[in-house]
């Protein structure tokens, strides 16, 4: 069929222009939709809440991970629009797991008191608990834990829209090369195995905090810097049709097919951490971490090769440098010096000028990612 365009190169120009703007906010917007950043308390030099989440607005940060329920936090997060992942803090769980009265009132205190002016998304009951380990005392704890929360969010009817799970760490894959080999350890499969089929039950993500710089920092050798942040120029592992360019997505996927062959179902991963130190350690450097964070708000709203159709949700860990974790490393992961400063010249999407734009990134900047 003969076009009609040609007879009006204007309209058609127009017609492209305005096509083309669609697309792009579209792009944008869900690339903005997939990114939030981690607030953690941890100093005794930190600004006040109201401050914090006054920042994140102004920084057009639209989600953020709370590790415990901070009532100053929940209050200034009133009518925000920010999109919330509430923590219950690990020494919480005994008492939420053995007694479903105490998980109802601390959901009541916590999530309907403040719900739905504050955004709950997901309720992350327990941190990187592992059975095997330092914090295998609460192990037994996170599943009827998660099990009382859940129960007291459906008894509202606000289950579809609040989730509750749990996060864990990547030290539960024992085997993670290649990515479409991926397996949880199987000192640790009594303990997950029924998470997840929870999980499938109630139709929750797992929550997985991915951490390319300790997988590089550990091994050096075989692991490439470039290919740790996301700036190796080309494929740098083949597994089978999938092609990986950058760690980040070799770990998401070799948490992918762990679930997938545990055979219980499929579940959803969201990235409840990913982040890179400026310093304290090996490869903790400000360049590698502006590089890998930089990278990383750009690689947000795609899926990973494994799971291409599905936008990953990922949440920046931290929002401030925390003078009071351990060990040293810990202290160096802020997006912001606790002045409220930006440590990198990074940006979360918005408006600039009347345009829609994603990053505030230098443009010039030489470590750019050739992705």
């Amino acid at each position: 069929m003969a076009s009609h365009f040609p007879r009006n190169q204007s309209f058609s120009f127009a017609a492209f222009l305005l096509l083309f703007q669609l697309l792009t906010v579209n792009i944008i917007t869900a690339a903005e939709a997939q990114i939030g950043v981690c607030y953690g308390m941890m100093g005794n030099n930190l600004p006040p809440a109201n401050e914090v989440i006054s920042l994140y607005r102004s920084n057009n940060i639209r989600r953020m991970r709370l590790y415990d329920p901070n009532q100053a936090a929940l209050q200034a997060l009133r009518n925000s629009g920010i999109e919330l992942i509430l923590g219950v803090p690990n020494p919480d769980l005994q008492a939420l797991a053995t007694n479903a009265d105490n998980a109802r009132h601390w959901v009541q205190r916590n999530v309907f008191n403040f719900w739905p002016s504050v955004r709950i998304k997901y309720i992350a009951v327990g941190n990187e608990v592992n059975p095997v380990g330092g914090s295998s005392s609460y192990a037994q704890f996170v599943l009827p834990a998660v099990q009382n929360v859940y129960q007291a969010i459906r008894a509202q009817g606000l289950h579809d829209q609040i989730k509750v799970s749990t996060a864990i760490d990547t030290t539960m894959i024992g085997n993670s090369y290649p990515p479409s080999q991926g397996s949880f350890r199987g000192d640790v499969r009594s303990y997950l195995d029924p998470i997840i089929g929870y999980l499938l039950y109630a139709g929750a993500p797992l929550l997985v905090n991915v951490y390319p710089y300790f997988s590089y920092s550990g091994n050096p050798r075989d692991i490439s810097l470039p290919y740790a942040l996301f700036s190796a120029p080309n494929v740098v592992v083949w597994d089978g049709q999938y092609g990986y360019q950058n760690l980040f997505d070799a770990i998401l996927d070799a948490v992918h097919a762990a679930i997938d062959n545990t055979r219980i179902g499929y579940v959803e991963v969201v990235v409840s951490e990913s982040g890179w130190p400026s310093d304290g350690g090996f490869g903790a450097t400000y360049e590698n971490a502006h590089v890998y964070l930089d990278n990383l708000v750009r690689r947000a709203g795609r899926g990973s090769p494994r799971r291409p159709s599905k936008p990953t949700e990922i949440y920046i860990f931290g929002m401030f440098d925390e003078n009071g974790k351990s060990p040293e490393i810990e202290k160096h992961f802020g997006l912001f010096n606790p002045n409220k400063q930006k440590k990198y010249p990074f940006g979360f999407g918005g408006k600039r000028d009347g345009k829609i734009v994603i990053d505030d990134f230098n443009a010039t900047n030489s470590l750019k990612s050739d992705m």
